[in-house]
């Protein structure tokens, strides 16, 4: 499983993970097309978009392999935001490749795709703790 160093490993402050510390022995967890209602916490919607900053910054729009990043953060930007980058593709699979889409991801978080949006400090104290060397 490739792990993407230096990429934040969660969400400041929260329980919100963004990649794991290592391959399940079972197999990967498959990502799914997780639907994303109105009435979702504001917690939720932050995490969805602090996730995708970090995608923007860490891979821009190049296709990247899915690796340590986490199934579950993972499918609630899969089919929109975030789409297969190859067919067929293996949603169970640490070595599926992704991409974003950016005009989709555009609409949803202008936040992150604003001109004037601030780019994001993955040294941040809790931002990125350094598991993935101890893993």
């Amino acid at each position: 499983m490739l792990k993407h160093r230096g990429f934040p490993g969660r969400l400041p402050g929260t329980d919100f993970q963004f990649t794991i510390r290592r391959a399940n022995k079972e197999g990967a967890t498959k990502i799914i097309r997780r639907e994303r209602f109105k009435d979702r916490r504001g917690l939720d919607r932050m995490a969805d978009q602090a996730f995708m900053a970090a995608l923007w910054q860490y891979f821009g729009e190049e296709v990247f392999e899915r690796g340590n990043l986490d199934a579950g953060r993972l499918s609630w930007l899969f089919g929109r935001e975030v789409v297969a980058a190859e067919d067929p593709f293996d949603p169970a699979s640490y070595e599926a490749l992704l991409r974003i889409d950016a005009k989709k991801a555009a609409i949803a978080f202008p936040e992150v795709f604003a001109p004037d949006a601030e780019p994001v400090n993955f040294d941040d104290d809790g931002f990125d703790d350094g598991w993935e060397d101890r893993a």
